[in-house]
Parts: C-alpha cells; structure tokens; sequence
C-alpha cells in the first residue's frame, strides 16, 4: 500500500522545546566523532566565540527527527516504519546550537511521490528557538517500501 499522498501539504507543530544539553552534545560528538574541543569544553568554545558548547552541525537531525516521528505516527500518512529505509538528509543551519538553547520544531511533508514499488516521502523540520528565530531547516526524505 503507498503512502496517503494526500498528506502532503500537512504540518505538525510546533512541539514542545527541546533543550539542548552539555552532556546531549558531548554524547553526539563522541558519536560522529566530531573532534572540536568545542563540544566538550566550555573553554574552548568560549575561546572561539560561543556561549556554550557549541553542537556539532549534524546535531540537529535529533531535534528534527523527534518531530518526524509525527509523521511516521499519523495513521493516515501510512508510513510502515518497518518498511523505512533513511534516503537524504540536508541542512540549512541559521545559527550554531549551543547547550542551553530550547528549540521547538514544526514538520512539514513537502512531498510524497510513489512509483515502482516505494513511497518517498518528504519532510521539512523547522528549528526555532522560543523567541521564533530560525535555528536550522532539516530536510529529510524517507523511502518506504510498498507492499507487494
């Protein structure tokens, strides 16, 4: 069974904040491996400007997936996360995360599009801090596979 392509278009959010702690960021950068001592050292990312240890850019695919969960819940998308497979992940970053911050996120799906056997589906999380600053855009799409 494809996915509802008439979902497309629905928004879900804004969600409740996520804060973004030190010890979230020192456990995604051990991670992915990411060697700044910015991200594990207040010092150091004082030294190079931030007010807090500073995220690593891949970070917000955290936030942005909590909010994607929304739509893979929603009965009438259809999404069978068994059938999932992780296609693209794209980011437009409008600021660093730094711990501290609390960043609500509204998901949109942009598109679905089914043929030969899969549904992709398109989404984008808009990262805002609770002042509605942008923080970051996360673009997202899923492949499902359909049901033979």
């Amino acid at each position: 069974m494809p996915v509802n392509s008439d979902a497309q278009g629905r928004s879900y959010g804004p969600h409740e904040p996520y804060e973004v702690s030190r010890a979230k960021i020192r456990e995604f950068a051990d991670a992915v491996d990411a060697r700044s001592f910015a991200h594990r050292d207040v010092d150091a990312a004082a030294a190079e400007g931030y007010s807090d240890l500073v995220a690593p850019t891949t970070f917000a695919v955290v936030i942005a997936q909590r909010a994607e969960f929304h739509v893979v819940q929603d009965p009438e998308v259809g999404v069978d996360f068994s059938k999932v497979v992780h296609a693209d992940e794209r980011f437009t970053h409008h600021r660093p995360i730094v711990a501290g911050d609390e960043i609500a996120t509204t998901i949109h799906i942009d598109k679905i599009v089914s043929r030969g056997g899969v549904s992709t589906v398109t989404t984008r999380a808009e990262l805002e801090d609770l002042d509605g600053g942008p923080v970051a855009t996360v673009i997202s799409t899923l492949a499902v596979r359909e049901d033979a």
